[in-house]
């Protein structure tokens, strides 16, 4: 564990300036345009601080951010952290009614954006009032423009340094959008503190210390990035901030940032995995990559053929790494035992603490309630349910044995995921029935061969029509993120129901793929993301 908190308080700012002071002219991020040292730090937090103080952000102001991993995302994040704006990264494969919910929901003052993701927009069909900006991050502007009177510039450079008013650490810094289970995606509200608590706990998972380069290649919108970042500040690591996952250039893109440590999911180390051996497999220097549900079969692939040890653990965007390889110790196939200064509970349907090797709901707390999500944004039902009696429930299934080692069992909560997204099934569902071919429909998850989980629709037509299911893909695609799309459909004459009127998503997990189910990768349907 690290010391740098018994002199530096837990929020961004008060980190960036107690490690400027630390490690002063060392490296500490490289970005595609170029590199800032520990010291840079906090005059970039300041900069960018002030450039939304000169646009109209107050403290509390949100700042919608749909972009790629680039400088300005992490400058923006930094920025909002120096000047008290809340930070909301969006996933840029958004559109429709998800990405209509999510910015009426956060009703932010500014909305930055790559010129790629401008089409992205007009899919909206409302603009909350409270949005006075469009900044596009990476083109110029070569006139005065519009879009539902709303100004649209290029992201303007910063001219002038904040001043630090130092904000509290209970402060909100940033709402990260995560899939509901049964409406629509939450923004989970993450506290300045629970930052540096991911950089510190994660960090120490990984065995961070200064001597490391950590290698990212997973998206800034979503938690694990942004806090590989943090560990980085916290540990006085080198932090290189890379493209998206590409598995024909991972090993040499690793090789070129010179990095120790890495961040992978499951599905693709899979990926890695079922690729043709080659030289470059060990052309790097990473020893370790937190990789969570990677398959337990391939932790000695992973080791003997690539050189690199698997970290496991547990961690939501509304918790932390609670779960992990306490005193260096894992298990593959387990998440780990509960780390030091959390806590973990197995419990029955009807709340009850069930005995090792029985199966149950997790539920989480914190010794610092800080170093978790403080609520959910605008949805005071959603924050009572999940965190009752200072316990968070995950709403995953899990069994522990005797040794205190946890086991993933699969989600209570109707969430699939698949390739790393969370997807929330009612947002599929909620698009397939605006089919005028479909009557209903269900969206589950069924296993993949990579892992995780494909998408699988089901659905009734609707009397007198017939469905093409190529035909209901297209339908969706232009409405949901590429990686909600459904991969499987199955047409069915009615959906088995319960006695209130949901459909019984077990019993037609339990029907899964079928000598009847239209598969579009079988079908050769490739869609563009």
């Amino acid at each position: 564990m690290t010391d740098v908190f018994t002199d530096c308080q837990r929020t961004l700012p008060a980190l960036l300036l107690r490690q400027a002071d630390r490690y002063a002219d060392r490296t500490c991020l490289v970005t595609e345009v170029g590199t800032f040292t520990f010291s840079e730090m906090p005059s970039l937090a300041a900069r960018y601080g002030a450039l939304l103080e000169d646009n109209g952000v107050r403290r509390g102001d949100r700042v919608v951010v749909v972009s790629e991993n680039r400088l300005e995302m992490l400058a923006l994040f930094l920025g909002c952290a120096w000047s008290g704006a809340i930070f909301v990264p969006v996933n840029t494969a958004s559109k429709g009614r998800q990405l209509e919910h999510v910015i009426g929901n956060a009703e932010p003052t500014i909305l930055a954006l790559e010129n790629v993701l401008r089409g992205q927009l007009e899919t909206l069909e409302h603009v909350p009032p409270s949005l006075q900006r469009l900044w596009i991050i990476d083109e110029d502007t070569r006139h005065q423009e519009r879009w539902r009177e709303i100004p649209v510039t290029r992201m303007p450079v910063p001219t002038r340094a904040a001043s630090l008013l130092p904000p509290d650490p209970a402060d909100t810094l940033a709402v990260l959008y995560t899939s509901g289970t049964t409406g629509p995606s939450k923004g989970v509200e993450c506290p300045q503190a629970q930052f540096t608590y991911w950089g510190e706990v994660v960090g120490g998972f990984l065995s961070v210390t200064s001597a490391d380069t950590l290698y990212t290649c997973l998206p800034l919108f979503h938690t694990n990035a942004l806090n590989g970042f943090v560990q980085a500040l916290v540990h006085g690591a080198r932090f290189v901030l890379g493209p998206r996952f590409s598995a024909s250039r991972f090993w040499e893109r690793l090789a070129d940032a010179e990095a120790t440590v890495t961040y992978l999911l499951g599905a693709m180390v899979s990926i890695l995995v079922a690729r043709e051996e080659s030289p470059l497999d060990r052309k790097h220097t990473v020893t370790r990559a937190l990789a969570p549900a990677t398959p337990a079969e391939l932790w000695d692939t992973v080791r003997h053929r690539f050189g690199i040890q698997i970290i496991e653990g547990h961690g939501m965007t509304e918790t932390n790494g609670v779960i992990g390889p306490r005193d260096g110790e894992q298990r593959p196939g387990y998440m780990g035992r509960t780390m030091e200064g959390f806590h973990a509970r197995i419990v029955g349907e009807a709340g009850e603490d069930v005995p090792p090797g029985t199966v149950g709901e997790l539920l989480v707390s914190s010794d610092d309630p800080l170093a978790f999500a403080s609520r959910y944004w605008r949805d005071e039902e959603a924050t009572r349910a999940a965190w009752v009696n200072g316990w968070f429930h995950t709403g995953d299934r899990v069994l522990a044995d005797t040794d205190g080692y946890y086991r993933f069992l699969d989600r209570a909560k109707d969430v699939i995921r698949r390739r790393g997204e969370n997807i929330s099934a009612w947002e599929v569902e909620q698009v397939l029935i605006l089919h005028p071919s479909v009557a209903a429909a269900a969206a589950i998850g069924v296993p993949s061969p990579l892992g995780e989980d494909d998408v699988m629709a089901c659905v009734v037509v609707q009397d007198g029509f017939q469905l093409d299911p190529a035909d209901l893909i297209t339908f969706c695609h232009t409405r949901l993120a590429y990686f909600a799309v459904p991969r499987y459909i199955e047409i069915l004459d009615e959906l088995p129901m319960t006695e209130n009127g949901k459909a019984k998503k077990y019993a037609l997990r339990e029907r899964g793929v079928g000598p009847t189910t239209w598969d579009r990768e079988r079908a050769g349907l490739i869609l563009p993301r």
